[in-house]
């Protein structure tokens, strides 16, 4: 018989993304209307471990909807990575009281939940990472925020691009992922797009392809290299010497992290964190919470975190027809 739910924990883990206030906002009030007791738990695990442990109530969460990054901050952990900070998280739920954690974060936190729902506390994972690399789910929170902000500043790149007559190489988050890139790659009309799923190495194929651009008249060309790939200031000044063409790099970094969450990262994110709570209610644990043709489902931990995720073929199709 599953044991009664009476207080649960939410934290955030890992890399912060556009959405997780909705997420963390919705476990609250979420919670409280079923009349159980919720504690927020500061800077993810390390908090945990320390026991930067808070009450929360509905005016916690008051006027966070609409805020990027996490009003629970977030940190990592390599003491939880230890059996001994495990039990001590778990000594430490058990003190506060909490029976069932909410986990949001990526493929790190829910390893981080499966260790911690070993120790007897019932885990339930939300994805909330820009980087869309969770297999389980057809949605993380914050992507669709992360990619918006990157559209609109490789639009501004290209205007100064054009301007300058120049290349212009624009480097995008997503850690060893993709999705950014491609993304951008056909809402910004790249010419070309560097993913880590699919690059040979080969820069004399994009070398031959900006000459052979501006012999046709083309006056920019755009690169959208993704993280996981890099090495995009080096990779301009080689362009630079082999095709004579003025090029720029640009990392947009950082900025792809923070901002005002999107109307689809508020919304999903929402609709993930009261099923979270649903299924902490229902006695269930070590699952993860994902978007799954056009549905909101769960996971097995263990199951989810085997599954691998390939970059979308036919989207790649779609890039590579239109930027010629």
């Amino acid at each position: 018989m599953a044991k009664e739910i009476k207080t649960i924990g939410v934290l955030t883990s890992g890399g912060d993304a556009p959405g997780m206030n909705a997420a963390i906002r919705a476990v609250v009030r979420s919670a409280i209307a079923k009349g159980l007791n919720v504690k927020g738990i500061r800077r993810g695990f390390q908090g945990l471990i320390d026991e930067e442990i808070i009450d929360m109530d509905k005016r916690s969460v008051s006027e966070t909807i609409n805020r990027g990054g996490t009003v629970l901050y977030t940190a990592r952990c390599m003491e939880f990575m230890t059996e001994e900070g495990q039990k001590k998280a778990a000594d430490n739920c058990k003190k506060h009281g909490i029976d069932g954690i909410v986990v949001i974060g990526g493929d790190g936190s829910f390893r981080g939940a499966r260790d911690l729902s070993k120790w007897g506390i019932n885990t339930i994972g939300v994805p909330g990472t820009i980087d869309l690399d969770i297999a389980c789910t057809d949605y993380t929170i914050g992507f669709d925020t992360a990619v918006n902000t990157a559209m609109e500043a490789i639009d501004k790149i290209r205007d100064t691009s054009t301007s300058h007559e120049r290349c212009s190489i624009v480097e995008v988050m997503g850690r060893n992922a993709g999705y950014i890139a491609l993304w951008c790659a056909i809402a910004n009309g790249a010419e070309n797009v560097l993913l880590p799923e699919r690059y040979d190495g080969n820069e004399q194929a994009i070398i031959d392809d900006i000459i052979n651009s501006r012999k046709k008249g083309k006056k920019h060309h755009i690169i959208i290299n993704a993280e996981g790939i890099g090495h995009s200031t080096s990779m301009a000044r080689r362009i630079e010497a082999a095709t004579g063409i003025e090029t720029r790099a640009t990392i947009i970094g950082h900025i792809q992290r923070g901002g005002n969450p999107t109307c689809k990262d508020r919304v999903y994110a929402s609709s993930m964190g009261v099923l979270a709570v649903n299924l902490l209610c229902e006695g269930k644990s070590n699952r993860i919470v994902a978007y799954k043709n056009a549905e909101f489902v769960d996971f097995d931990i263990d199951e989810a975190l085997a599954m691998k995720k390939d970059i979308d073929e036919y989207k790649l199709n779609v890039s590579l027809l239109l930027s010629r």
